[in-house]
């Protein structure tokens, strides 16, 4: 009885059929790969821009800018970068299969990798800005390659019963790759952590090819012959048809504004995570802070991760697993205008990220499912870089805007009053789209067991 009790509880955490774990299982790994070396580099790329700027600041024209304030403009530039990334991805897409992406783009950063590994014991204002801008493009996207290749190999009904598994591999990656950063900060050196990044970019490609080997043929003959819309698409401009597909789409829309409104309140938080720590604590004192907050952080992102997100979204749906982090958020944007201590102000990064790269993250992804091919590839890359990217420019401006015209630490916490007001419409955006996507997942799942294809989302 016991144990029938014990599988009772493990199928309401973790609902996957027999034939469905090898796919799993690899898609896991990927993922954890994948986040693992993005937690290497996160830390490294953050730790080496505000040590750099910490002391002497950086001059843009007439102001002079701290070095949390130099990163937001960092933040700014970044969308350029993204929306080269789009135009890019765009062009692949059009002629390439899932795995394929993975080994081109995995491809890019090994080179990259190396790189960097011959410069950055040295660093330069040149290569503390671009190796910035190159650990953002790469999570920006192997996580957009890895999620178009898993929505793109699933049904709705399985990406519910799939994703928590499989989104376990990104907070394990997370919790691994901190903790080993954390752990090994001060034994390796910068060279010799991008080399370790390069061979977990190989065992990526391994990973990829292996999953796709395990999908049905007929989706895999899908991957290979472009819809009708890819081919009329393929005559269009590659930076602009991820961005007709998701105009089109009022369901599209609705992920792009809840992708919007979460970017604009996470770049305010980590605005303010990021100046709490330079006020309260110096030199590497600060780099240490950084890696131990993000380890804390990803160990809470994959116990949320392993508990909650299958049993929420399974038990309560998709747009309750969406509630999550907006309520999370607003906990510790509340409790950082009330006390802006080095304690809260550390929270903020768990608050955010500790449900982002969990329930968040894997509600999120499953939003795509019933989309086509076009929209799991272009639209969705469309608005998971440029969409997130412009909307992280506009907190930036805000934050800049406050920060400079009320001079001194204290005015930070009033950052938080433009937060709560972000998350009230991100809240009112979540309720709609969870509704939407209760009654097309209905209509998916009934035409996924009928056989044909499930149609667009309009």
């Amino acid at each position: 009885m016991a144990e029938k009790s014990k599988g009772s509880l493990w199928r309401s955490i973790q609902d996957i059929r027999r034939d469905e774990l090898p796919m799993a299982l690899l898609m896991f790994f990927y993922f954890f790969l994948v986040i693992t070396s993005f937690w290497i580099l996160k830390p490294i790329k953050k730790g080496l821009f505000i040590e750099y700027y910490e002391t002497s600041g950086f001059d843009l024209f007439a102001w002079h800018l701290d070095a949390s304030q130099a990163e937001l403009i960092a933040k700014v530039m970044n969308m350029v970068i993204a929306f080269i990334a789009v135009t890019v991805f765009t062009l692949l897409a059009r002629k390439l299969r899932r795995q394929q992406l993975t080994c081109v783009f995995s491809g890019f950063f090994i080179a990259s990798f190396l790189a960097y590994s011959l410069i950055l014991d040295k660093p330069g204002d040149w290569t503390v800005w671009s190796f910035y801008f190159f650990g953002d493009l790469f999570s920006t996207v192997m996580v957009a390659t890895f999620f178009a290749f898993l929505n793109d190999s699933v049904s709705p009904g399985a990406a519910k019963r799939l994703y928590g598994l499989i989104g376990l591999g990104g907070t394990a990656g997370g919790a691994f790759g901190s903790m080993v950063v954390a752990g090994f900060v001060d034994t390796l050196s910068k060279a010799e952590w991008l080399w370790l990044c390069s061979l977990v970019a190989a065992v990526i490609i391994v990973l990829a090819m292996a999953a796709a080997r395990k999908l049905p043929m007929r989706q895999e003959e899908q991957a290979s012959d472009p819809e009708p819309e890819t081919k009329k698409g393929s005559e269009g401009n590659p930076a602009l048809e991820g961005a007709k597909l998701a105009l089109r789409s009022r369901y599209l829309l609705s992920v792009a504004a809840i992708v919007g409104l979460y970017e604009m309140v996470s770049t305010i938080m980590d605005f303010q995570f990021t100046s709490t720590i330079i006020y309260y604590l110096d030199g590497e004192a600060i780099g240490a802070q950084f890696a131990r907050v993000f380890m804390i952080t990803n160990f809470v992102a994959m116990g949320v991760q392993l508990f909650l997100t299958s049993l929420v979204m399974t038990r309560f749906g998709v747009g309750t697993a969406l509630l999550v982090l907006p309520c999370a958020a607003l906990l510790g944007s509340t409790g950082f205008m009330i006390a802006p201590i080095l304690l809260i102000g550390s929270a903020l990064n768990t608050c955010d990220n500790g449900f982002s790269y969990s329930v968040n993250q894997s509600a999120k992804e499953v939003l795509y499912v019933p989309t086509t091919r076009d929209e799991k590839y272009k639209a969705k890359a469309f608005i998971d870089m440029f969409v997130q990217r412009f909307a992280k420019a506009l907190a930036v401006g805000l934050s800049l805007i406050i920060t400079l015209a009320f001079t001194g630490f204290e005015s930070l916490r009033w950052l938080s009053l433009v937060t709560i007001v972000i998350l009230v419409l991100w809240i009112l955006a979540v309720r709609y789209v969870g509704g939407q996507f209760r009654s097309v997942n209905e209509v998916a799942e009934e035409e996924n067991e009928a056989g044909p294809e499930v149609e667009k989302v309009r």
